[in-house]
């Protein structure tokens, strides 16, 4: 390999292995960190980084697709002086002599290259049609992945000849034992990591909740009033959400799930819009609209309707007030005019306030929270981990 070929591949890669660097932290925060504020790359419903990252499509085997791209850059960089390091000698023996199986790495480089390339193609259409919202961090990745390629390709080979020269330098090197044996070991232990990773979901949270998703408050039966739970309970576990916020109507969910499967508790909401309109720590906008849509709960509870306006809220997405109001039709004995009267009135918008005021002074600044035996903890937690804490403050199965 000649050294501007080199020197070309090793920056592209390093390129690639930062911005994959970027895509995983992004990820992370998107995933991990209730309080990260939105990424420079998430700009309007469809150039959105960090709405990507948190659809159940942004992670394969279980492992974030940034993760998959740190390895892959990796491998190319690997590649890039493998010749260098099967050379290096200590004392007359050669540290990297297993290396000596790759007998063209130029090879290797463009066939990886265009494999990521098509794969990146196929995520692409999945971004555009499928999830709706284009990462274009990823896209760049993309790019680079067919540039690669381009320059790896060794001279007088065409695409398709360094793929089979790729498959036929494996297979002569799996029949030699000690390769094989390597090989299989590898396969093993990726084989363990994956099925690891895949069963837990460890890095992929937004698969555990995939299934909370699918189901509704409704699903674990149909409350009304003001109270969910015991009116009378001996456990009282607080939550804290807000109404644009995706993770909130899964943890009302588990809520409502906790309640039809346990006795002695009871559920209170706390209302904490990440809205700049009302919650006086958000520096930066983040769920426009959640406020007004705080003070309509506020409002029903007023007329006793709390938890059946607080459902009606998750369950469905709302453009404006006036499509609220159409949907609390639905809402059995609820007077929409005096709703629509008390939603701006002095004693809901004080009511709210006080509510953030509380959640602040306690730490919670972000959502979903919840708080049990004056312990909080931001984000979701899963179910079974959640109605084991609630057994063992009080609560008992029904």
């Amino acid at each position: 390999m000649n050294l501007a070929k080199r020197i070309a591949l090793t920056v592209v890669a390093i390129i690639g292995f930062l911005t994959s660097v970027k895509l995983a932290l992004i990820y992370w925060d998107a995933n991990f960190n209730p309080y990260a504020l939105p990424s420079f790359c998430s700009i309007n419903d469809l150039i959105d980084c960090d709405g990507v990252a948190k659809t159940t499509h942004s992670q394969f085997f279980g492992i974030p697709l940034a993760f998959w791209g740190l390895f892959l850059y990796f491998v190319f960089l690997f590649f890039t002086y493998v010749d260098k390091l099967k050379n290096i000698e200590i004392k007359g023996f050669r540290i990297f002599a297993y290396f000596d199986v790759f007998k063209n790495p130029e090879a290797y480089m463009c066939a990886l290259g265009e494999i990521a390339f098509l794969i990146s193609m196929s995520l692409a259409c999945l971004s555009i049609f499928e999830i709706e919202k284009i990462c274009v961090l990823c896209f760049f990745t993309y790019i680079l992945n067919l540039i690669l390629a381009l320059i790896a390709k060794p001279k007088g080979e065409n695409l398709w000849s360094v793929v089979v020269i790729s498959v036929k330098d494996l297979i002569d090197g799996l029949k030699v034992k000690k390769y094989a044996i390597l090989f299989a070991i590898l396969v093993l232990a990726a084989a363990g990591v994956l099925t690891y990773t895949t069963m837990s979901n460890i890095l992929a949270p937004q698969v555990k909740l995939q299934q909370e998703y699918s189901k509704k408050a409704g699903d674990y039966g149909s409350v009304t009033g003001n109270v969910l739970g015991d009116e009378n309970a001996a456990v009282i576990i607080h939550e804290y959400t807000d109404y644009q916020c995706p993770y909130c109507f899964v943890l009302n969910t588990m809520m409502h799930r906790a309640v039809s499967e346990l006795k002695n508790i009871k559920v209170v909401h706390h209302n904490v819009p990440l809205d700049k309109e009302c919650n006086p720590i958000m520096k930066q906008q983040m769920h426009p609209g959640s406020c007004m849509l705080s003070r309509y709960a506020i409002a029903a509870g007023l007329q006793g309707k709390y938890w059946d306006m607080n459902n009606l809220l998750f369950d469905k997405e709302f453009v404006d007030e006036a499509d609220v109001l159409e949907a609390a039709k639905t809402i059995k004995g609820l007077n929409l005019e005096k709703l629509k009267a008390d939603v701006n009135s002095d004693k809901v918008k004080e009511e709210l306030k006080k509510e953030i005021e509380e959640a602040i002074k306690i730490g919670i600044n972000g959502t979903p929270a919840i708080m049990l035996n004056m312990q909080t903890h931001v984000g979701i937690i899963p179910y079974e981990e959640l109605k084991e804490k609630l057994i063992k403050a009080g609560a008992v199965e029904r």
